[in-house]
């Protein structure tokens, strides 16, 4: 799978801290014109730990895995360093 990060933009993200002892992550919507697409980002401190899932296979009621499942790695490489910037 081919990946044009100039083809994602986030639409809002937010960082969770996951409780007192789970492990803080961010959690961002983007559009993904690399496939006309709204997709929800679950990406944690840890590198190599990046969920990306599709908003409108999510409001179907899809949670397949092959379904709705993208390449995170992918999706960790063109956003990681935006969102964790500031912290």
């Amino acid at each position: 799978m081919s990946l044009d990060p100039n083809k994602i933009q986030i639409v809002d993200a937010d960082y969770h801290r996951n409780g007192v002892a789970g492990l803080p992550f961010k959690v961002a919507v983007i559009d993904d014109a690399n496939d006309s697409d709204m997709k929800l980002v679950i990406m944690f401190e840890a590198e190599g730990h990046t969920a990306v899932l599709s908003l409108n296979k999510l409001m179907e009621e899809d949670i397949s895995f092959g379904s709705n499942s993208y390449r995170g790695d992918l999706y960790e490489e063109a956003l990681r360093q935006e969102l964790w910037a500031e912290e």
